[in-house]
């Protein structure tokens, strides 16, 4: 096997930035920032979505601001949307 083609793996910590939760995982990312579990330190990466955050995993859903996108979309393509976003869009401004 050839010499130095893997990545170097390392304990990185793992925090969802919703839920807050942390997991200390190996894994060859680079990061700058440094967290401190039991007294020793890790590196830490933040990540948007995890186990402890997915809908699919806790059951739970949250609702995201849809008109505002669409509005947004709209507004890009000089009023001119089909489908679903002119449907919003007209529901939205009744």
């Amino acid at each position: 096997m050839k010499d130095d083609i893997h990545p170097k793996v390392r304990e990185v910590v793992f925090q969802d930035i919703v839920s807050g939760a942390c997991f200390l995982i190996l894994s060859p990312v680079k990061t700058e920032a440094k967290t401190e579990i039991d007294g020793k330190t890790y590196p830490l990466y933040k990540v948007d979505v995890s186990s402890a955050s997915h809908p699919f995993y806790t059951g739970t859903q949250r609702i995201l601001d849809t008109a505002g996108r669409v509005e947004k979309f709209g507004n890009k393509l000089g009023g001119k949307t089909t489908g679903l976003a002119a449907t919003l869009l007209k529901k939205k401004t009744k």
